[in-house]
């Protein structure tokens, strides 16, 4: 049998009761020394290693109005549904390779430690 799912808002939270609210103050009583954190997995070096940075950041999106020679539009389009999406992976694609070739540049007077840190 399925649970339903419930969500709350902000504006839509229940009231807290007098047994909540006496418990919270119980919780807050307590040194942290007394928290159980047995079942959350100590972070050692080797899970440091294979981190990932950003792997969940997504950019902002932002509306502008451009304007793109019909033909470029009608390409875009003619691929199926997300051609605004396709065209803002074109143009980060050239962005990213912009980025790297400056960064080249750049490298070949200084380290290669910047080229790494742009990909």
């Amino acid at each position: 049998m399925k649970k339903k799912m419930v969500s709350f808002t902000p504006q839509t939270l229940p009231p807290i009761t007098t047994e909540g609210r006496a418990k919270l103050r119980a919780l807050m009583g307590r040194p942290d020394d007394e928290i159980d954190y047995s079942d959350i997995p100590p972070l050692t070096d080797s899970f440091w290693k294979s981190a990932v940075r950003g792997r969940f950041y997504r950019p902002t999106k932002r509306q502008i109005t451009a304007r793109v020679d019909a033909d470029v539009l009608e390409w875009l389009k003619s691929q199926g549904r997300g051609y605004q999406s396709r065209l803002n992976a074109i143009l980060r694609r050239e962005m990213l390779a912009s980025l790297r070739v400056s960064t080249r540049r750049k490298g070949k007077r200084g380290s290669r430690k910047a080229l790494r840190s742009a990909a």
